[in-house]
């Protein structure tokens, strides 16, 4: 019975919370959103007995949401006064969905003691973890059925890395730049310069 109670509580804030990241005209409040979203699909995962998705989902996902959120302030100019003048407005509906958050983790905690959902008899059954961990099964589909699959996905998302800093790349005046052709060019008799001075007298440049 809390498995389905679960299930149906982390399908409907995924769905909602999704709806919202798209929805939302603060890019701020979109990201707060993709984390809420990542956090129930984690439960999800947890549900169906796949620990490690869970746990990349909240780790990696959410870790890369912060570097998401950083991009996004750099790229737009964000009044960060008019923030912080906002921030005890929205503090109740921020304990709120914190207590949210809190409820769901201990759901989640007892639905998970109490064995995974018992999913269709059309899905293909989940292999025991007692013969074959879902990590090392995950590893071999990875690596071996949808390698290619998963060498395109990496692929993109360097792509996706070269365009952020692409976007967030701001030439400004008055900086001096390195260039790093020209030093190594330069020659160590032109940048070392041997020198004796006297006792008692210091160095002229």
């Amino acid at each position: 019975m809390i498995q389905a109670i679960a299930f149906y509580l982390f399908a409907v804030v995924v769905i909602a919370s999704a709806a919202l990241v798209i929805t939302s005209r603060n890019p701020v409040h979109s990201v707060l959103w993709l984390i809420l979203a990542f956090f129930n699909a984690a439960g999800l995962m947890l549900l169906v007995g796949a620990e490690f998705i869970a746990m990349l989902l909240v780790i990696v996902y959410v870790g890369a949401v912060a570097v998401l959120f950083l991009f996004v302030v750099m790229m737009l100019d964000i009044d960060f006064a008019e923030l912080r003048a906002g921030f005890v407005r929205y503090l109740p509906f921020g304990l709120a969905i914190a207590l949210v958050l809190l409820a769901e983790i201990i759901i989640a905690a007892g639905a998970w003691s109490n064995g995974g959902v018992q999913m269709a008899a059309r899905v293909a059954p989940t292999p025991d973890a007692a013969v074959t961990p879902n990590i090392q099964a995950l590893g071999i589909l990875l690596y071996t059925r949808y390698l290619f699959i998963f060498e395109g996905a990496g692929l993109v998302l360097l792509v996706a890395m070269i365009g952020a800093i692409v976007l967030t790349l701001r030439a400004r005046t008055g900086v001096r730049h390195q260039n790093i052709s020209r030093q190594t060019m330069r020659r160590p008799e032109d940048a070392v310069r041997n020198t004796n001075p006297p006792v008692g007298q210091g160095v002229t440049l």
